[in-house]
């Protein structure tokens, strides 16, 4: 593989990170330690499951949906579309209902959050969301895959409840949490995979972009 093709749209970890309110807080502590005499580095992490980049499992909001670790891969791997959106508020029909979106596909969606939000130190009230009108009509639309550049596709003390039972109650997989502030709008192809943890009611992910 050539890395150069690729741009890594992950978050990295690391305990200062943001994370949604209520959600645990990152730790890393050593288990095993090579500078004080053990024969390795091993690290103890203490992290939620819907951490910095990350996918939501059908049953994050849908009691008896599918979890992380039952995903088809093909849902967040192959082609992608990023689509860049203005409004510094909300993801509404207004703006995305002219980029002709099909049923099937990755709509990745690129906000000012990936230059303002996920730049901050500390979580972001006020990051732009999915309306919920718009969630009903990716809905509609049968789309396979949505993804945003901040930890939640709806608001924060919003309609976040709203947001991800439309999405996620229609078959739709959520990918959270990407870095999207060096991808230009257009087609790539997407590789993004959360860890298999069973019945997952999300997974920490590695999601990467190649453009086509």
């Amino acid at each position: 593989m050539n890395q150069a093709n690729w741009i890594d749209i992950s978050l990295t970890i690391h305990p200062e990170m943001p994370y949604w309110p209520n959600n645990p807080p990152v730790t890393i502590e050593p288990s095993q330690c090579l500078a004080h005499g053990d024969v390795c580095n091993v690290s103890k992490l203490t992290i939620g499951t819907h951490t910095g980049t990350h996918v939501d499992g059908i049953n994050h909001f849908i009691k008896g949906g599918m979890g992380v670790d039952k995903m088809p891969l093909d849902a967040t791997i192959g082609k992608a579309r990023v689509i860049e959106i203005k409004d510094p508020k909300q993801i509404r029909v207004a703006e995305i209902e002219s980029h002709d979106i099909q049923a099937g596909e990755r709509i990745l969606f690129k906000t000012k959050n990936s230059t303002y939000a996920l730049n901050s130190p500390d979580f972001v009230e006020d990051f732009v969301y999915i309306s919920t009108e718009a969630a009903y009509y990716l809905a509609e639309k049968k789309v396979r895959t949505v993804g945003v550049d901040y930890l939640s596709v709806g608001g924060y003390q919003g309609n976040v409840i709203e947001v991800h039972q439309a999405l996620l109650g229609s078959g739709i997989w959520a990918i959270e949490g990407l870095n999207l502030s060096q991808v230009k709008p257009g087609e790539y192809e997407l590789i993004c995979l959360p860890i298999k943890l069973k019945n997952g009611d999300g997974g920490l992910a590695r999601a990467i972009l190649r453009s086509l």
